[in-house]
């Protein structure tokens, strides 16, 4: 299927990625987290590769003690190690917001572009 709109396609990708890009800078990398965050992580997998290599990054850097300390953190029901550069607060949450809406911004695009041959081969056939 071949709707041809390059410009509009280059629109919503920059649109896509942009969102995603400021929410992963205003949240840190550990706002996309599959593991902590399902629910928020169903969202976020709309954007595809964004949030899958995100979430990647999130649990072999961060989570791993690859880069930063880990440090440990009192629970209920004990102590778990956490990264260092965890973010925590207002900003994390704005951050997984938006990549959240990213994701389910690209869903409604890529639906739009499956129903626009639809519409197409309607308009066609009441001429």
């Amino acid at each position: 299927m071949k709707v041809g709109e390059k410009a509009r396609g280059r629109l919503i990708l920059l649109g896509v990625g942009g969102l995603f890009l400021l929410g992963v800078l205003v949240g840190g990398l550990d706002c996309v987290d599959r593991r902590e965050d399902g629910m928020w992580f169903i969202a976020q997998g709309g954007a595809g590769a964004f949030a899958f290599a995100t979430d990647f990054l999130n649990t072999n850097l961060l989570k791993s003690g690859s880069f930063g300390e880990l440090m440990p953190l009192a629970v209920q029901n004990g102590t778990v190690m956490v990264s260092s550069f965890k973010s925590a607060g207002p900003a994390n949450e704005v951050g997984t917001l938006m990549c959240g809406l990213a994701g389910m911004m690209n869903v409604i695009a890529v639906l739009d572009v499956l129903h626009r041959p639809y519409r197409s081969l309607k308009k066609d056939a009441t001429e």
